[in-house]
């Protein structure tokens, strides 16, 4: 399935191999990929493009994904956030209390296929 041309897509993950993985499904439906894998990083990309979508997983290794979340709230308020996790942290939906702009809350292992699909729908909004 093809996506929308023009969204333009922040991962922010610390394992390579899945940001990578998660990157080549949404280069496929057309979006334009960045990828951070630390809080710095991310804050950095955020500060230089535009982002539709972030996707942003809570476990970062260096334990900045809140400080991320707050920046893009507030230098990005239009982009949707899509938080994953592999913990329940979270799981209670309290995530959307805190952060505006979150639009998902995910497990880390959900199917990329899916996560393009929800990815492009909330990008192309």
């Amino acid at each position: 399935m093809r996506g929308s041309p023009g969204v333009n897509v922040l991962i922010v993950e610390s394992d390579a191999a899945l940001a990578g993985l998660w990157s080549g499904h949404l280069e496929r439906m057309r979006c334009a990929v960045d990828i951070a894998s630390t809080s710095e990083e991310a804050c950095d990309r955020i500060r230089e493009r535009r982002y539709n979508v972030i996707v942003l997983d809570l476990d970062l290794h260096d334990g900045g994904a809140l400080s991320v979340a707050d920046w893009a709230e507030l230098y990005e308020p239009a982009a949707r956030v899509i938080f994953v996790t592999n913990t329940t942290f979270f799981s209670d939906g309290s995530i959307f209390q805190f952060f505006n702009n979150a639009c998902a809350f995910l497990p880390s292992a959900t199917d990329p296929a899916d996560l393009a699909q929800m990815v492009n729908h909330y990008g192309a909004a």
